[in-house]
């Protein structure tokens, strides 16, 4: 059985931790626990990080608690945010935390049979029955206004030049966040939180109602924040958010993002999002080093995530989209692919649509470049292309002979052009 401690610093997943943690795991079987935002019907890349936490946990003999924030999510955590976000209502919460569920179990073991299995719960459970002045009388009375002001959470809200200051509500975030902790501690003797480490100071209000309230001890583990090496923020792509949902995010997409990794984020990114050991990193980036421009390492970490996240066909199908723009048999390996990948492949592509009866009946390439699809500015520039030598037609270059027909089309809808290496256009068949 790994140590978990020992597990987490060569992978560089620890930011801080309460002293004795190391010598408490070691004693017996631990309960820990971290929360997940429901706002969306999908986590995102930024949640694997916390979901892997709780799966090394899992891996080293403990059980992992991950709790769903029904009602948390109705208020919205402070911690990072310069403004209130919206709050969400209980229906589409509850929508949201069902999806969620199903993601988290690609990770986590839920087998009742287990002495450790995972469990997923929902703070609503326990919250929506809480009256108002019961909370105040017997949990607020316990932690101050002092107290809770001197949390990086509230002061840099409170003392933001932005004037927008703080509502009641999001103060209150911390200590309905440690509630949870001391609920959590009384029902499943779940003595640790861990999360990212802009959660330090709503996990220690936790450890402290746990203290206060209870004479009782917990504990807390924190995770770096996530970072890339050119300053760029983690998670994000030009359209945003990269989701686990293939639905949001396609597996091919997710696949690209992880193979776009540099080289200096791939060597931190394969400790942290893969399971692979010690000596296999350390094989995979020597071979790395060795011929850099082969991408061993991105490939290997965008191969194991995309398998992880989704599933064995989803990265069979992401591999072979990347690679069959190199192809020397493009027609036939692009036609084999799913036309929703191929669109991934062209997204943000310029298109244009032609009747599918004209293709059929052949388009002399001057006239289809510039007359039927306007990619090219006039007849002129068409020729002086063609003359160059610099179109291509599903990768094959062509002559001012050639005549676009049915033979081009792609999954019978579509048709690529380039010219050059760095200019492609899409023809669309329509009816």
């Amino acid at each position: 059985m790994m140590d978990f401690i020992d597990e987490l610093k060569w992978r560089g997943l620890i930011h801080d931790s309460t002293p004795g943690l190391d010598e408490y795991l070691k004693e017996s079987q631990r309960t820990a626990y971290i929360g997940f935002d429901p706002t969306s019907d999908s986590l995102h890349i930024g949640s694997l990080v916390p979901i892997m936490l709780l799966a090394h946990f899992q891996k080293s003999g403990h059980q992992p608690i991950a709790l769903v924030g029904g009602a948390t999510g109705m208020i919205g955590d402070p911690s990072g945010k310069s403004a209130e976000r919206n709050l969400l209502d209980e229906l589409t919460l509850k929508k949201n935390e069902s999806c969620i569920k199903d993601q988290l179990s690609r990770f986590l073991s839920f087998d009742d049979k287990l002495s450790n299995q995972a469990l997923i719960k929902n703070n609503y459970d326990w919250m929506k029955d809480f009256y108002f002045l019961d909370f105040i009388r017997d949990i607020g009375k316990h932690i101050t206004v002092n107290y809770m002001k001197s949390k990086d959470s509230v002061k840099n809200r409170i003392d933001s030049d932005s004037g927008t200051g703080m509502s009641f509500t999001e103060f209150t975030y911390q200590l309905v966040q440690g509630f949870d902790f001391l609920f959590l501690k009384r029902k499943y003797n779940c003595s640790i939180q861990m999360g990212g480490s802009d959660q330090w100071g709503n996990i220690t209000t936790g450890m402290e109602l746990i203290r206060r309230i209870d004479n009782s001890k917990g504990y807390a583990l924190t995770c770096p924040l996530i970072t890339k090496s050119d300053g760029s923020k983690f998670g994000k792509s030009e359209d945003g958010n990269i989701w686990l949902d293939p639905k949001k995010t396609s597996a091919y997409k997710f696949y690209q993002y992880w193979l776009n990794s540099s080289d200096e984020d791939a060597k931190n990114y394969i400790k942290i999002f893969t399971f692979l050991n010690q000596n296999k990193i350390e094989e995979v980036i020597s071979e790395h080093n060795a011929e850099p421009h082969l991408r061993v390492l991105q490939k290997t970490l965008a191969s194991e995530v995309t398998r992880m996240v989704h599933s064995q066909g989803e990265l069979d199908n992401a591999e072979k989209a990347s690679k069959v723009l190199f192809s020397k048999n493009f027609l036939s390996e692009i036609n084999d692919i799913e036309e929703t990948i191929f669109l991934d492949i062209f997204e943000g592509v310029t298109m244009a649509e032609i009747n599918l009866n004209e293709i059929k009946k052949g388009i002399q390439i001057t006239k289809l470049l510039h007359k039927k699809s306007g990619f090219l500015s006039s007849n002129s520039d068409a020729k002086r292309a063609l003359s160059e030598n610099s179109i291509a037609v599903n990768k094959n270059k062509v002559d001012q002979d050639y005549v676009v027909g049915e033979k081009d089309l792609i999954k019978n809808k579509y048709i690529v052009v380039n010219r050059g290496k760095k200019k492609t256009f899409i023809l669309k068949a329509v009816i």
